[in-house]
C-alpha cells in the first residue's frame, strides 16, 4: 500500500509529462532551463507532486496578476 501511494507522490519524466500536459521533450527542456521544480534521483529527473501543484498555482497566480499587461497587442492592433 506504501509503495503505491508513494509512486503517485515521485513521478519520473513520463509520468509529470502526462500530469502536466506537455510533451517528454518540452519537460526535458523546462527541467534543464531550470524553468520547474525537480530533482535528480540517480541519473533521473524526478517530480514530487506536491512541489509541482505548488509550483502551477503560483505559476496561474503571476498569470493572471500579469494578465492586464499582456493586451499590449491588442491595443496596436485596434488602434488603426
Amino acid at each position: 500500500m506504501f509503495m503505491a501511494a508513494d509512486s503517485r507522490e515521485v513521478m519520473n519524466i513520463r509520468q509529470a509529462s502526462q500530469y502536466l500536459g506537455v510533451s517528454p521533450d518540452t519537460l526535458y527542456k523546462y527541467v534543464t532551463e531550470e524553468k520547474i521544480p525537480a530533482f535528480k534521483l540517480g541519473n533521473r529527473w524526478k517530480f514530487k507532486k506536491t512541489i509541482l501543484d505548488q509550483w502551477m498555482e503560483q505559476k496561474s497566480t503571476m498569470n493572471m496578476s500579469g494578465a492586464k499587461k499582456k493586451p499590449k497587442g491588442a491595443k496596436t492592433a485596434g488602434a488603426r
